[in-house]
């Protein structure tokens, strides 16, 4: 009777060793560059991304600046305070007789075309630096009472001029002018509370028209 014997042993082979120091090494290293390329490519992203945010921040201070020189050179220019005055006024006075130009045309007071005509008359002579403050109308236009106010006295006689080309004024005599200063009473009273400007200097003027057939 034989038997075999099997003496061979696994555990007596030699092992191959997967994990060597330089295996280790090797990877190690390949971590270590693949670590420092990841570091590198996340600073240049960001460096590139400051340089970005700086340029469009130097664009955005140019833009404000461009901006402010325009909001400069499109601010409204200070209004001459007298000059303003005078137009309110002259304002004020065409719209006066424009309601009241309206008010005749639609016959309120019966048939009054004549002081229709007397009101459109007056209404187109805009005399720079003159304004009227009172017109006063009496009968079919036999008499008009004329007060107004005028910058310079010079710019009355031209008034009075332009008045008589008028056709429903032709033949009417113009008399009675008087030309005057306001008093220091009203002067004050018509700049008070405007201490930090120049007063407003005028003449007053009133003047009669007479005699005529011109309704």
């Amino acid at each position: 009777m034989s038997q075999q014997i099997n003496l061979f042993n696994p555990v007596f082979l030699k092992q191959r060793k997967i994990f060597t120091s330089l295996a280790m090494a090797h990877a190690l290293g390949v971590l270590g560059l693949g670590l420092a390329t990841l570091a590198w490519y996340s600073q240049y992203s960001v460096s590139q991304l400051q340089e970005q945010a700086d340029q469009a921040a130097r664009q955005l201070e140019r833009r404000q600046a461009r901006l402010k020189a325009v909001e400069v050179e499109l601010a409204p220019k200070p209004l001459d305070a007298g000059l303003a005055a005078q137009v309110a006024a002259r304002e004020l006075q065409l719209n006066a007789l424009r309601q009241a130009d309206d008010v005749l045309e639609r016959g309120a007071f019966g048939n009054t075309r004549g002081y229709s005509d007397y009101f459109r008359a007056f209404a187109r002579q805009d005399a720079p630096g003159l304004w009227l403050t009172g017109l006063t109308i009496d009968g079919a236009g036999q008499e008009i009472s004329i007060d107004g106010r005028a910058s310079e006295a010079e710019l009355v006689p031209g008034y009075i001029s332009k008045l008589s080309g008028e056709a429903v004024l032709k033949g009417k005599s113009f008399g009675s002018l008087q030309i005057t200063t306001p008093s220091g009473g009203e002067a004050a009273a018509a700049t008070a509370g405007a201490e930090t400007r120049p007063a407003v200097r005028y003449v007053e003027f009133s003047l009669n028209a007479q005699n005529g057939s011109g309704g």
